[in-house]
């Protein structure tokens, strides 16, 4: 079975930095393309960031490209999400999620994903 834990989250000022981790564990991790969404209250949930089973592929949705970059260490089976410049409007829980299909590249939509991790919370006050 397929566990994706998240941890990073926190209350910050406007302005200041997060990672958010996301260990995955129960498959191979390298083959599988891996994402970041986040939900705030009353909101859809959205897409962050993407990145490919090889790391060379990488989408980063509009409101953060520049600011967030999503990353993954094979060998250690993580996904990162290092957010820089935060802003109030980024205030969300934060969802880790991973592909059920092999080698495919940046994958956008939520249903496009199998697995899940348990979100973290991150807070930003202006």
């Amino acid at each position: 079975q397929v566990q994706l834990v998240e941890s990073g989250g926190g209350l910050v000022q406007a302005g200041d930095s997060l990672r958010l981790s996301c260990v995955a564990s129960g498959r191979t991790f390298n083959k599988y393309t891996m994402g970041w969404f986040r939900q705030a209250p009353g909101k859809e949930r959205e897409i962050v960031a993407s990145v490919s089973w090889n790391p060379l592929s990488t989408y980063h949705t509009n409101s953060v490209n520049g600011r967030f970059t999503i990353s993954r260490d094979n060998a250690k089976s993580t996904l990162y999400l290092q957010m820089n410049s935060l802003r109030p409007e980024d205030t969300a829980v934060y969802y880790c999620a991973a592909d059920g299909k092999q080698f495919r590249g940046p994958l956008r939509r939520s249903d496009e994903y199998t697995y899940w991790g348990q979100g973290t919370q991150v807070t930003v006050s202006s």
